[in-house]
């Protein structure tokens, strides 16, 4: 059984600096990724067997066409990927680091603007789970107001919601407590929540782990995944909590890796009767695979492609 998952927000092209340890300033060249977050999740769910299905806006054009066919081919389902003539494909340009850790830069589109008229009712009525974890939703515009009235609309459905703040310093200096507050709002009604533990701590002002988890439960999330790199994840559910380890690699490029670890739990749970009658013994099991996921992605450049499928991961 595949419950069918449905992942909302950005896709867009990232430009890959050819060029390692540079940063944006001195690079020269990129190759071109297809990247987002969201679409990111999706893919990590279809290369692993599940049914995941994308919602978002890209531009009419020759970035957003590649876009399109890069979920069909990934089997992701695109009735919900909206093509805008208006505005242009989403940008952004990476540039890594040797430690595998990344410069970048959004020049927003498209993604922008998917509104409420571009989602029909119809679908929330299929879908059994729903990921919010866009980089770019909790910013000022249509898409912000469309993924507000998403989450509604899912609760009403009873979905199993997730979500992953997808902080990124960048896009939010001097905006952190307007972050916050826009992410409470995800936070005090999700199922699933997984963050950073850089965004644990900004969500809750804490320093301890356990502390901080405790107070993201008192938001009103349930179950609550903290991934720590290379040590592992911090997980709390139902009055419980362990930190399960990682695998070990040699980290080429973390980028996806967060994403990577989020559709490998939501794949996981969409092969459960109920994801929100769990043991805590079954969400061990749940998060130990994930983060083999999000290991083995960190040993290739880019999200999308480096997403192993299962023969991969049991060749790992």
């Amino acid at each position: 059984m595949n419950q069918p998952i449905l992942c909302i927000g950005e896709l867009l092209i990232d430009f890959f600096s050819n060029e390692v340890n540079t940063t944006l300033v001195e690079t020269q060249t990129f190759t071109k990724k297809a990247g987002g977050a969201p679409a990111n999740v999706c893919v990590a769910i279809a290369k692993l067997g599940g049914e995941a299905f994308f919602c978002g806006k890209v531009g009419d054009d020759p970035f957003g066409e590649f876009l399109s066919e890069t979920l069909v081919r990934e089997n992701v389902h695109t009735d919900l990927l909206v093509k805008d003539p208006s505005h242009s494909t989403t940008l952004a340009f990476v540039s890594l680091q040797k430690d595998g850790q990344r410069d970048f830069v959004f020049n927003r589109g498209a993604d922008a603007y998917l509104t409420t008229e571009d989602v029909p009712n119809k679908f929330f009525k299929e879908m059994n789970i729903v990921h919010f974890g866009s980089a770019t939703a909790l910013l000022p515009g249509q898409l912000q107001e469309t993924y507000k009235k998403i989450l509604v609309d899912s609760k009403e459905n009873n979905s199993y919601i997730s979500f992953d703040p997808n902080f990124r310093s960048d896009l939010w200096s001097g905006q952190e407590k307007q972050f916050i507050q826009l992410a409470n709002e995800f936070i005090s009604n999700c199922d699933f929540l997984k963050v950073s533990d850089e965004e644990l701590y900004l969500l809750t002002n804490e320093q301890e782990i356990a502390k901080a988890v405790t107070v993201l439960h008192q938001f009103g999330a349930k179950s609550i995944a903290v991934t720590l790199g290379k040590e592992g994840t911090y997980f709390s559910y139902n009055g419980k909590s362990t930190t399960i380890p990682s695998i070990p690699v040699q980290a080429i490029d973390t980028t996806g890796a967060g994403d990577a670890f989020v559709g490998a739990v939501l794949y996981q749970l969409g092969k459960v009767n109920n994801p929100h009658n769990l043991t805590f013994d079954e969400w061990h099991t749940i998060i130990s695979f994930a983060n083999k996921v999000g290991a083995k992605v960190c040993e290739k450049v880019s999200a999308i492609e480096a997403l192993p499928t299962l023969d991969e991961l049991e060749k790992f």
